[in-house]
């Protein structure tokens, strides 16, 4: 939940190259912007010549100064320790848009978390191929677009969901069980802002009917993994995995419930990551603090 201090409250995230003397500077700079910092992870890959993440939960007096003076003033040492940043009010509610197809346990998870204020953002709209979930998301007062997605249209269909999406200045995009891919022009329209879910079968277990096919294997565990979206398939920076041990005794259908609730469980976490700006991305890894 959201403290009744997050009105002056923001979150520093800070990647560079590993150097001495960095996270002093960087509380200096605070301190002499009558900022305290309440919280403060970093984590080196190689204190001799490796990557430097940092995130600093601070609160500043506003009597004193101001959130724009600090982010202003940020840019100059940026520069000069040669860092990339970014800043954040905690009390910024992030616009979050919501992509479903046909099955609705990820949807469903996220919208719950929502409204049991889990969440501290705002859901302008949800998107869809299908009409299964418009009851669902109409229940919870949010607006519902069906972009049906044929063969020949996908391009215009996406231009149409962009369209929708700029002009409710969305933030983050999560895919609960969307069934499309999307194209590397939407992709790149929101670079590391696409968030999707999937079973970790792959590529063991591609195509149709996953837990079909892993019920024929055997299989000991069921998972899922919540990346990023890229150009390549499925291979984007990984948020979050979770797994459930399975047994001989499950049934196709008993694999296929396993892997909902996994994937409910690990698509939350990493919605909640992101929305906390709790997520550094670096390359085609995440450092999640």
């Amino acid at each position: 939940m959201i403290d009744s201090h997050t009105k002056n409250r923001a979150r520093l995230l800070v990647a560079c190259h590993d150097q001495p003397g960095i996270v002093s500077e960087i509380s200096t700079f605070l301190y002499s912007h009558y900022a305290n910092i309440i919280q403060s992870d970093q984590y080196s890959t190689d204190p001799e010549a490796g990557m430097f993440f940092m995130r600093i939960e601070f609160y500043w007096n506003d009597s004193r100064t101001s959130f724009q003076e600090i982010r202003r003033d940020l840019a100059p040492l940026a520069e000069k320790r040669n860092f990339e940043w970014r800043i954040e009010k905690a009390s910024r509610k992030k616009r979050m848009a919501i992509f479903v197809s046909k099955e609705s346990h990820c949807l469903s998870e996220l919208l719950w978390k929502w409204r049991a204020g889990e969440f501290h953002c705002e859901i302008p709209l949800v998107i869809s191929n299908h009409n299964e979930t418009r009851a669902e998301v109409e229940s919870y007062g949010i607006p519902f677009h069906k972009i049906g997605v044929e063969k020949g249209n996908k391009t215009e269909a996406e231009e149409k969901a962009i369209r929708l999406l700029h002009d409710h200045e969305i933030d983050v995009i999560v895919l609960a069980r969307y069934m499309q891919v999307l194209s590397p022009t939407f992709v790149q329209t929101f670079p590391q802002r696409i968030i999707n879910i999937h079973h970790s079968f792959l590529p063991a277990f591609v195509g149709a009917n996953p837990y079909a096919r892993a019920f024929d294997r055997g299989v000991k565990l069921i998972g899922a993994t919540a990346h990023y979206v890229t150009d390549d398939l499925d291979e984007g920076p990984i948020i979050e995995q979770d797994v459930l041990r399975v047994n001989h005794r499950f049934t196709a259908r008993d694999l296929r419930v396993a892997g909902r609730n996994v994937e409910r469980i690990a698509l939350a976490r990493a919605v909640h990551w992101h929305l906390h700006d709790q997520i550094i991305v670096h390359n085609n890894k995440t450092i999640v603090f």
